[in-house]
């Protein structure tokens, strides 16, 4: 796949995608955004890939979206766009893969809201956040952020369009991990690792079971859970791991 604003590497089964307009702070143009969405559809049929980071590098994610290009955008003419920054996000949301963000600076606006659509987020440091929609009389992206944060701070955050501080946004969850600054593409690549020498269908699925805790009941959610669970304890795979750990555990133990 030819690539223009992204850079791809795969490694024993880690795909690192990091986004590349360093000149424009990594500003989302309907060029990268096509990117995106192009190559996580991409990614989530790989079967050499279980593991997916996304990062902009150590001193920024992502300013948010081209302001050049949507300054001279007419509300009769942005159905092109809208449509491609949404394919763009919901590839990230809905891969079948886990998907880390790995947050060296800023994610602002757009950027943000690319976070949002990663499972996990780490970040440096130096990363900040914001949802500055509002400012330019845009409604800002609420979901998934108020299921993550929760509704009053995700609210708050949308309607205030303040800076949040890298410890305010691991304080409400948001960011669940802080490394010192230059090392968070780094502490991201080795936690990835060592979660792609997991069963790649365990964590798939995983992923998936958590999406729909999002719009289940619980008594679905936990119907489901005992589905899986009947699905993989006992297996092949289940107990080639118990033993592996077991011997794991008695060789410690000489």
């Amino acid at each position: 796949m030819e690539l223009q604003f992204l850079k791809l590497n795969v490694e024993k089964q880690v795909a690192t995608v990091l986004l590349n307009r360093p000149d424009k702070g990594n500003s989302l143009s309907p060029d990268m955004l096509r990117e995106i969405g192009d190559l996580f559809l991409h990614l989530k049929t790989r079967e050499d890939v279980t593991v997916i980071i996304l990062t902009g590098g150590e001193k920024i994610f992502s300013a948010g979206f081209d302001l050049d290009y949507v300054k001279e955008m007419k509300l009769d003419a942005n159905k092109e766009f809208v449509e491609n920054f949404w394919r763009a996000y919901r590839s990230v949301r809905f891969c079948a893969q886990p998907v880390i963000a790995a947050i060296g600076g800023a994610a602002m606006a757009g950027g943000f809201d690319l976070t949002q659509m990663c499972d996990i987020r780490y970040a440096s440091e130096r990363a900040k956040f914001g949802q500055r929609e509002v400012m330019l009389s845009i409604i800002p992206a609420l979901d998934p952020l108020c299921r993550i944060i929760g509704f009053g701070p995700a609210l708050e955050w949308g309607l205030t369009a303040r800076d949040i501080d890298v410890n305010e946004a691991f304080r409400v969850g948001f960011v669940t991990r802080i490394f010192p600054e230059g090392t968070v593409v780094k502490e991201t690549t080795e936690i990835a690792l060592k979660m792609a020498e997991f069963d790649r269908t365990t964590l798939i699925e995983t992923k998936r079971y958590s999406i729909d805790l999002m719009h289940n009941s619980m008594d679905a959610s936990m119907k489901s859970h005992e589905w899986l669970f009947a699905n993989f304890v006992g297996s092949d795979e289940n107990r080639f791991r118990i033993n592996s750990l077991l011997e794991t555990i008695r060789n410690r133990k000489k």
